[in-house]
């Protein structure tokens, strides 16, 4: 669908007067752009002598930023899948992993602050930023598919779990800017 297609054919569609891709697919698209961008700057580090010592950990990081866009390039598809299938449980469970992943992939980016390129590192606080408002967005769309399900056991763990990683969310996107923001003034 949409992983192999261009970036033009996505935003037209999903600016046209179509059922989907929406709000959801648009949400895993932002995550794969704030993993990439993590992946960027473990890429120019990686290599340099000045960052040798973290050379195992940020091939670590490496490998799991990309596995991450992977996962959020097929979200953007199986959103769009789970909307046009109907089903509460699918459109349910797509944007929860994708606030999951998001959650993990913002993880990936303190360790970044004090081992990465200090070349790149806005692309790091742009990172951070694309990833908590990815995560934002897909708590929007669990949210709006909680209210349908009867499941109230169910509704309330994953409303419990969405409101405090928002919150850690938010702790850690502050923190790099932060961070980010004495690197750069320095």
């Amino acid at each position: 669908m949409y992983k192999d297609a261009t970036l033009k054919k996505y935003l037209t569609d999903l600016s046209a007067k179509l059922p989907a891709p929406g709000g959801g697919s648009a949400a895993a698209l932002t995550a794969a752009q704030g993993a990439a961008l993590v992946s960027m700057v473990v890429n120019f580090t990686v290599g340099k002598e000045k960052y040798a010592k973290y050379e195992e950990e940020l091939k670590k990081i490496l490998e799991h930023s990309e596995k991450l866009k992977e996962e959020f390039l097929n979200l953007v598809d199986l959103d769009i899948i789970a909307f046009k299938s109907k089903n509460i449980r699918d459109s349910l469970n797509v944007p929860f992993m994708v606030s999951r992943l998001c959650y993990e992939c913002m993880k990936l980016t303190a360790p970044l602050v004090s081992k990465g390129n200090k070349n790149l590192i806005s692309d790091l606080a742009v990172a951070a930023a694309l990833l908590e408002s990815a995560y934002a967005c897909a708590c929007v769309n669990v949210q709006i598919n909680l209210k349908t399900l009867s499941d109230k056991k169910l509704t309330y763990s994953m409303g419990r779990e969405l409101n405090k990683k928002a919150k850690l969310m938010k702790k850690m996107r502050h923190d790099i800017e932060e961070k980010v923001g004495k690197i750069i003034s320095a």
